[in-house]
């Protein structure tokens, strides 16, 4: 698997397995507006992994297709971030999960729109508006737990606490994106991640939430190590793909 192929994974698993995160909660949200609302922001991140597939298939070294990237891949080959995985416990935790992954994801685009890889800007570019709205939508509901009742106050710090150990694996730096930096294809992450902590620490002050005393964090999604999760989600996923492996759609 070439450098490039990898780098678009990681971006395109990112999206994938959060889609399906959001897809699970569907027809479970507080109301209808908000359920409507995680519903397109499921559709959106598919759409973004589509296109991902779709252009990493084209580059790889074997015969595949976007569907056997998105479905037919062995648990260690994907090469998601552990936050992306951590299932749906709580409204809570599915807002806090989002307000990280949407603030990772618009500095990340915000990056790639200057990316020497004619793809991922163009991406990139068609993507910063979708991301925009998500950033927004979720910065929102941070604040609205936070300022909201004592209990919403708690279940989002809770949240936090419990999320927090996954962030820095947003962070990681793979050998694949080191080795696509030094051409100005990927993302500089320096970057992404300073820009994420500036607006984590905003909409904390801004909710009156605050980051965990415990900061031990739990890396190597981006290398195919994940949580035991990511195994049942996949069996949910994969199931119709491996039943009927020659079905068409």
């Amino acid at each position: 698997m070439t450098n490039t192929c990898k780098y678009y994974l990681e971006i395109a698993d990112n999206a994938w397995i959060l889609s399906h995160r959001l897809a699970e909660n569907s027809s479970k949200g507080p109301f209808l507006e908000e359920d409507l609302a995680c519903t397109n922001v499921s559709l959106d991140l598919i759409g973004w992994a589509e296109s991902m597939y779709t252009e990493a298939a084209k580059l790889s070294q074997d015969k595949v297709t976007a569907d056997d990237l998105a479905y037919r891949r062995e648990q260690n080959e994907y090469f998601n971030t552990l936050l992306t995985e951590q299932p749906n416990s709580d409204f809570a935790v599915i807002m806090v999960r989002q307000f990280f992954m949407d603030t990772y994801n618009y500095y990340l685009c915000t990056e790639l729109m200057t990316s020497t890889d004619d793809f991922l800007k163009a991406v990139a570019t068609k993507s910063i508006k979708e991301v925009t709205y998500h950033l927004r939508r979720s910065s929102e509901w941070m604040i609205r737990f936070g300022k909201g009742t004592e209990t919403s106050r708690l279940k989002a710090q809770n949240a936090i606490n419990q999320l927090w150990r996954f962030t820095d694996d947003l962070f990681t730096q793979t050998a694949a994106s080191i080795e696509l930096r030094s051409n100005g294809i990927s993302a500089d992450l320096t970057k992404v991640k300073s820009s994420w902590d500036q607006k984590i620490n905003e909409i904390f002050y801004l909710s009156d939430l605050s980051k965990p005393e415990n900061t031990f964090q739990l890396t190597g999604g981006k290398n195919g190590k994940h949580s035991e999760h990511l195994g049942h989600l996949l069996a949910d996923m994969q199931y119709l793909t491996n039943k009927y492996p020659e079905a068409t759609w």
